[in-house]
């Protein structure tokens, strides 16, 4: 099944689909990027504000993108069974009323979490009046994400990858510009510092979904879904049901990363920075596994929903296998370019030599990370997100957390120690996704996910 031609087709059938994909990701997550970079600029105070409040809103972020994720594989196995496009264009409208009560609760719970959240964490005073500043004006964001999210993962269940590329560039050019403008107060513009990044990148994410929604207007091949159909039953209860799960792995996987940053506060501002600065920089390398899964999600529920089990399998496979090779390069820029891309993002020598170094230690996860995020894909094109959800928690939490902590504070491993909890935690999800996938697609038409 895996012979060369089998593969190469496939693989590229993959990746002209996620290359649009990786863009659109690094664009959406290209915000917190360049918010990290500039307020770096301002000082250690800024850049560990920044940092503590993108990583307290990143648990917001994750679990409405996990949630509405889950209309592109709904809207890829009814394509796959030849649903009528005016009963899939009646689900896209529901989908994007989900997403605005989905980016109420996400605001809301922001603003009021905020400053008891934070207030935890053992802040200086300023560092911690800043973080929660910056966070009130990021949680406007919400609005522009949710609907973003939505309307690209209907166009990817949908195949039609280009608006999603467009709108991201244009969010991120207007991003880049606006904390250009704000932060420093270029061009007359106010000089706002930090609270000028979260500004920057809730006008951004509105800007970003605006350009998506014209493209249903617009773009023929999307045009096509805005008829009416009698009879259409999916909506905010099968996205509920399907995401909800996708939302507990993203919430499980993000939050142990978050709990690290927070846990790194404990050795100090120099070390919580050089924290967010690896971290924010491998998961910008990140995104390209991740648009492979998402890839990966869309051409397996293509052969679920014309319940084609061995080409379903052989795409999960595929998958995998791109996501494992994708790694060894990601790890390779972090091992011989880990000073360059310090330099980006700070000039303090102290902050620096320490990111360097995480950085080092971010590369050996990424083979684990590149394996579970495609794996976690290929069960979502099989609309199979329960059992993974159930295998993220466990490998996250009841071994990731605790070999975190034994390691670090225990045994005096220091900050080191959480980087190696958080290996841990990412090789057993690797283990078993990849398992569950296996086992789910060897099990015949009931492993092809059709029940939502």
């Amino acid at each position: 099944m895996l012979s060369a031609p089998e593969f190469r087709r496939e693989a590229g059938a993959n990746f002209r689909l996620a290359a649009p994909l990786i863009a659109a990701q690094l664009a959406a997550v290209g915000m917190g990027a360049l918010d990290t970079m500039f307020a770096g600029r301002l000082g250690a105070q800024a850049l560990a504000a920044v940092a503590v409040g993108i990583n307290f809103n990143i648990l917001f972020f994750v679990m409405a993108m996990g949630l509405l994720m889950a209309c592109s594989p709904i809207v890829a196995q009814l394509r796959g069974a030849g649903a009528d496009a005016a009963a899939i264009g009646v689900f896209m409208r529901r989908a994007r009323g989900c997403a605005l009560l989905v980016a109420l609760a996400w605001c809301v719970a922001v603003n009021l979490a905020a400053e008891p959240g934070l207030h935890l964490l053992g802040l200086d005073d300023a560092t911690l009046q800043l973080a929660v500043h910056f966070l009130r004006y990021l949680s406007g964001s919400a609005f522009g994400f949710s609907m973003y999210f939505a309307l690209r993962s209907c166009a990817e269940g949908a195949g039609q990858v280009r608006p999603i590329v467009i709108a991201g560039v244009i969010g991120l050019g207007a991003n880049a510009v606006l904390d250009w403008l704000l932060v420093f107060g270029n061009l007359g513009a106010p000089r706002l510092g930090a609270i000028g990044c979260g500004i920057a990148t809730c006008l951004s994410s509105a800007l970003m979904a605006a350009v998506l929604g014209l493209a249903y207007l617009y773009e023929p091949q999307l045009r096509r879904y805005r008829g009416v159909a009698q009879g259409a039953t999916l909506g905010v209860p099968a996205i509920l049901r399907l995401g909800g799960p996708i939302a507990l792995i993203l919430l499980a996987e993000s939050g142990l990363f978050v709990l690290s940053a927070l846990l790194m506060a404990r050795f100090g501002d120099a070390v919580v920075a050089a924290y967010q600065v690896a971290i924010n920089f491998a998961s910008l390398l990140f995104m390209i596994p991740l648009g492979v899964g998402q890839a990966t999600a869309v051409r397996v529920g293509l052969a679920a929903g014309a319940r084609d089990l061995a080409a379903a399998r052989f795409r999960g496979i595929v998958g995998m296998l791109m996501g494992l090779v994708n790694a060894l390069s990601n790890a390779a820029i972090m091992l011989l370019f880990g000073g360059v891309i310090v330099a980006i993002y700070t000039h303090d020598p102290a902050i620096a030599a320490q990111a360097t170094h995480f950085l080092w230690l971010a590369a050996v996860f990424q083979f684990f990370d590149g394996v579970q995020v495609t794996a976690n894909g290929a069960l979502r094109g099989l609309k199979d997100t329960r059992m993974p959800a159930a295998i993220t928690l466990v490998a996250y939490w009841l071994v990731g957390l605790p070999v975190a902590w034994q390691l670090a504070f225990t045994h005096g491993g220091g900050p080191d120690g959480l980087w190696w909890g958080l290996t841990a935690g990412l090789g057993v999800a690797a283990l078993g996704l990849s398992w569950r996938f296996l086992h789910r697609a060897d099990l015949g038409k009931d492993g092809l996910g059709l029940s939502i």
